[in-house]
């Protein structure tokens, strides 16, 4: 590469030049569901943003807060506070021209097909009514080109043998499949995806996974990727980024490759040692139960004072059951972020033997980033990009 002097236009800085405005942007917000006189924090102070071409794994045990957090960013559900911003406008300021833009721009696929699909609508009807609602095709052959176009890109083949079908006449993955392939209809800049291949068989699952991506990296679609499966979420984002959900909190968050291979976080390192292992010898030396001290998750109603992942820690100290942790830069990382005081500030002093419980985490979480990494076909040391 030919040396350039710091005069020279190639390299210096345009002073004018301002940061890209994310698609979707959650500042500091919170969801809390009132249920019979108490308070369920479903959402707490979540802050996170997704630009174009980008996407972001929110991940987590069921219950975390993950679909929660989706139905905010999709205009579901307003937060009870905080902001929810599509380009920098917040969505409660939006006209009804820009709302409307705003929902043609951002498409959910749910998790359950069988529950969002209208079960008196064909499959055809399913797909042409965003299509003439928006203008996109106007006369039924261009209704019919599209609709086979879609469920063509979602694999259902050939289009006439689904088109005319119901949803109670298909498999769990197909009508998963129809539920992608509306999310598809309006040509959107950003999907949210909860959990959409869960239903799918393997072979299958790859494919719509690879037809994302395909559309992710060429159309600039940006995802927001919901999983309980790292692995999925070690093949889908590598080249984004994981946020690691708990309790309602973000706990974790940072580019894939470093979450899955260096997790800081006990909470992260359990949820890697889930993955399953091919390989008999790695899996008995796996922990039981993540290493984790309990497999009781703390009811939303009654959590634990300080940090609310302390009565499953193994490596709670005392201070951990008092001060409420914030997302602080991993030392030496200052692109991952975790809300943990023992690897923020560790104190060596604090309990005894946490140098070496740390180390066996370490070690734990690089065994299970090679699981990981097995499971989702992709070396646990860096690996390419799918």
């Amino acid at each position: 590469m030919p040396e350039t002097t710091p005069d020279s236009p190639e390299t210096t800085p345009d002073s004018s030049a301002q940061p890209a405005v994310p698609l979707i942007e959650l500042d500091g917000a919170s969801q809390v569901f009132r249920v019979k006189g108490k308070d369920l924090p479903a959402v707490s102070d979540v802050s996170l943003s997704v630009g174009p071409g980008e996407v972001l794994c929110l991940v987590g045990e069921s219950g975390s807060g993950k679909t929660t957090t989706a139905r905010l960013a999709a205009g579901l559900a307003s937060p009870t506070s905080g902001t929810v911003r599509y380009e920098g406008k917040d969505l409660s300021a939006m006209t009804r021209a820009e709302r409307r833009e705003y929902r043609r721009a951002v498409q959910y696929i749910h998790q359950d097909p069988y529950a969002s699909l209208n079960p008196i609508r064909s499959v055809r009807s399913t797909l042409a009514i965003p299509l003439k609602r928006h203008g996109l095709a106007r006369s039924a052959a261009e209704v019919d080109k599209r609709v086979d176009e879609l469920l063509t890109t979602v694999d259902l083949t050939p289009p006439d043998s689904y088109s005319e079908k119901f949803p109670h006449q298909m498999s769990g993955g197909q009508r998963q499949r129809v539920a992608v392939a509306r999310g598809l209809t309006l040509s959107p800049r950003l999907l949210i995806a909860d959990e959409s291949t869960s239903m799918l068989d393997v072979s299958i699952r790859v494919s719509l996974l690879n037809m994302l991506t395909k559309l992710r990296k060429e159309e600039g679609v940006g995802f927001i990727y919901i999983t309980h499966d790292l692995a999925l979420a070690k093949y889908f984002a590598w080249e984004g980024r994981t946020a690691v959900m708990y309790l309602g909190k973000i706990v974790e968050v940072g580019p894939t490759q470093q979450v899955i291979n260096n997790p800081q976080h006990p909470y992260t390192k359990a949820l890697l040692e889930a993955v399953p292992e091919p390989d008999p010898e790695l899996a008995a030396r796996k922990k039981s139960g993540g290493g984790l001290v309990s497999a009781e998750i703390p009811s939303l109603s009654d959590l634990p004072s300080g940090c609310t992942f302390h009565p499953r820690c193994p490596l709670a100290q005392d201070r951990c059951r008092e001060i409420v942790p914030v997302l602080e830069p991993v030392p030496g990382a200052t692109v991952q972020d975790v809300a943990c005081m023992v690897v923020t500030d560790p104190r060596p002093d604090a309990a005894g033997g946490i140098g070496g419980a740390s180390a066996a985490g370490t070690a734990s979480g690089n065994a299970a980033g090679n699981a990981a990494g097995s499971a989702a076909g992709k070396p646990a040391g860096g690996g390419g990009v799918p």
